[in-house]
């Protein structure tokens, strides 16, 4: 593959107390992909995609982004650098609106000087294009954009988070097992919005423990193991009890990775 990886990831180690959770650990997301992230619990997944979304801080190791390496301090400096990320406990605030938490962060103001002097919020304009992002996700069973999201479902709740993810991630797309809490309708949607993502050149790493959706949408599989990456398999190459095989240490890995 001559195409440099939009998004790597070299040597990282995260230790907490005895405990290391990640132990020289590399990555590479390719422009234009969909790299599921794979392995069993404990194997260090979560530590690998919040040293690159910013969540965690990494002990060692080099993590660069269009071949710049950066020091993401916290989510939000990852999110300016064009890295959005939905996380496995959504990371939404209950009490407000589904357009707060779609705009959490990065509110439309007015224009002119009541947004500018007296930080007023343009809440039509987000309210329509939260309803807009929602809407192309097939979600809409919401009558209320500006219900609580407390008052939403799992399922619900999954989906304003997703469609603020499609919504603002400019360069990176991370998924953290985005079909969790979703009905076979909805999981169906949110995989339609990954490919319709990926469609329009935005990379994606799909973090999930369902093989079907990951051999499904997929380009290709890193296999996370006791803390590393074990390998990087091409789905149309392996079966999904080959990949389960490799990542549990039931079958020896192949001697090289398969590029997509």
């Amino acid at each position: 593959m001559t195409v440099e990886p939009i998004l790597t990831a070299r040597g990282l180690v995260k230790r907490y107390g005895r405990v290391t959770a990640l132990d020289n650990a590399d990555f590479d997301l390719y422009p234009g992909e969909i790299l599921a992230v794979i392995g069993d619990n404990g194997a260090g997944k979560s530590s690998l995609i919040k040293a690159i979304s910013g969540a965690v801080t990494p002990d060692e190791g080099v993590i660069t982004l269009e071949g710049r390496q950066v020091h993401f301090r916290s989510p939000m400096e990852a999110r300016e650098a064009g890295i959005e990320t939905v996380y496995q406990n959504l990371a939404l605030s209950p009490a407000l609106s589904i357009a707060d938490n779609m705009f959490l962060g990065r509110e439309i103001r007015k224009k002119g000087p009541l947004g500018s002097m007296f930080r007023m919020l343009d809440r039509p304009a987000m309210e329509k294009l939260a309803r807009n992002k929602l809407s192309e996700l097939g979600l809409m069973t919401i009558q209320n954009i500006n219900q609580a999201v407390e008052t939403l479902s799992g399922g619900q709740r999954q989906g304003v988070a997703v469609a603020r993810a499609a919504a603002f991630g400019s360069k990176v797309i991370i998924m953290d097992e985005p079909t969790a809490a979703l009905g076979v309708k909805e999981s169906r949607k949110v995989l339609e919005l990954i490919l319709d993502v990926r469609a329009r050149g935005l990379p994606i790493v799909l973090i999930s423990h369902n093989m079907p959706h990951v051999f499904e949408v997929a380009d290709r599989i890193h296999i996370h193991r006791l803390g590393r990456r074990l390998t990087v398999i091409n789905p149309k190459e392996y079966t999904m009890s080959d990949a389960v095989a490799f990542m549990t240490g039931a079958k020896a890995v192949p001697t090289e990775p398969v590029a997509a």
